[in-house]
């Protein structure tokens, strides 16, 4: 063969091979795309460059691979259901104490599945498995921080924090749910008085 011929088919597998990484890395930027939908965007947003996002969020994955995230029994289920409920009722009296508690409810849940224990840490952990509530356990936490330092949040933006912790709650509370295993299925379904 002649030397141009060598060279013309070192640049055509040259240009196979960062085409072929080209599909490769734009595959697993849609995997991470459609497995953390709107967190995907957010990660993207806050860091420096795309791939920066994306390091982030496949160390989420790997650190949430690590961790032995089990289901609740249904004993505990039901307990956390009760103490819901409470909170709520609390909330027309008492708004800021509620979603205080309604954090620490949560904390708590996260805690006995296995989640880490503080918020920074857990969030990002999550993040992976519930992707599409996690933004609203951020700011239900932030409403939740100005409420007990500065004392000045609405009774809507306290509402809509309670509402946020709710469907991080019924996300926890329903992952790996068999309905067969709990007293009153029914009541469950319906979280009997949703915020």
């Amino acid at each position: 063969m002649e030397t141009w011929e060598w060279i013309v088919i070192a640049v055509v597998a040259i240009v196979v091979i960062a085409a072929g990484a080209w599909i490769v890395l734009r595959r697993r930027s849609e995997a991470l795309r459609h497995r953390f939908g709107g967190e995907y965007d957010r990660a993207v947003e806050r860091s420096t460059s795309r791939r920066e996002a994306e390091l982030d969020l496949r160390e989420r994955t790997r650190e949430r691979d690590r961790l032995e995230i089990r289901p609740l029994t249904p004993m505990a289920r039901e307990r956390y259901v009760a103490q819901w409920q409470s909170i709520q009722q609390r909330f027309v009296e008492q708004p800021v104490q509620a979603v205080a508690d309604a954090d620490a409810l949560l904390t708590t849940v996260m805690s006995e599945r296995g989640y880490p224990d503080d918020f920074d840490h857990h969030i990002d952990v999550v993040s992976v498995d519930h992707p599409s509530v996690v933004e609203n356990y951020r700011l239900a936490h932030g409403v939740r921080d100005r409420a007990l330092s500065e004392g000045r949040t609405s009774t809507e933006d306290l509402r809509t924090a309670l509402i946020h912790y709710r469907s991080l709650f019924d996300e926890l509370l329903d992952e790996g749910l068999d309905l067969d295993d709990v007293a009153d299925p029914a009541a469950l379904r319906r979280g009997d008085a949703r915020t």
